[in-house]
């Protein structure tokens, strides 16, 4: 079944430290993203190719935005849909990184502006572990949903 408008897929990572939840979070990278905190982070996420389907669009761009491969499956969320109309598909996993040793993939970008000028910028410039009550403040609004339904289903299997 062929999906209409805007999609994007990835991975909500979770942790449990001292009977707490942690998301694990990325930040943009980029001249756009530079001085952008709150409401500016993100679950790693990515676009399908062709026709790969969302689970494995979500497992790929995890990979490039991080360097690190997930084994396993997830647990697919409630899709969340962006104020500029993109959907947004997630699955949860539980893991533990250490975010000094997650490296992204890279793009290009003319910069400044008209300048002729190309420059490489990191995907995703920052990772970080952050509880989930400030995840909501860090996260990008529409997709501090998916933080509710992480609890909601953590919540159940307590």
């Amino acid at each position: 079944m062929a999906l209409k408008g805007k999609h994007s897929a990835g991975v909500l990572l979770y942790r449990i430290v001292n009977n707490a939840t942690e998301v694990l979070l990325v930040h943009p990278g980029g001249p756009f993203w530079k001085n952008k905190d709150l409401g500016a982070w993100t679950i790693p996420k990515g676009e399908p190719a062709g026709n790969e389907s969302l689970e494995k669009t979500a497992l790929r761009e995890f990979f490039e935005e991080t360097g690190y491969a997930l084994d396993g499956r997830g647990k697919q969320l409630t899709a969340v849909r962006q104020k500029a109309g993109k959907w947004i598909h997630a699955w949860i996993m539980e893991a533990d990184l250490d975010p000094g040793s997650l490296r992204s993939n890279e793009f290009e970008l003319e910069w400044p502006p008209k300048s002729g000028v190309k420059k490489q910028f990191p995907e995703i410039d920052k990772f970080a572990w952050f509880p989930v009550s400030l995840a909501r403040e860090k996260i990008n609004k529409a997709q501090a949903a998916l933080l509710n339904e992480l609890e909601l289903l953590l919540e159940k299997h307590v």
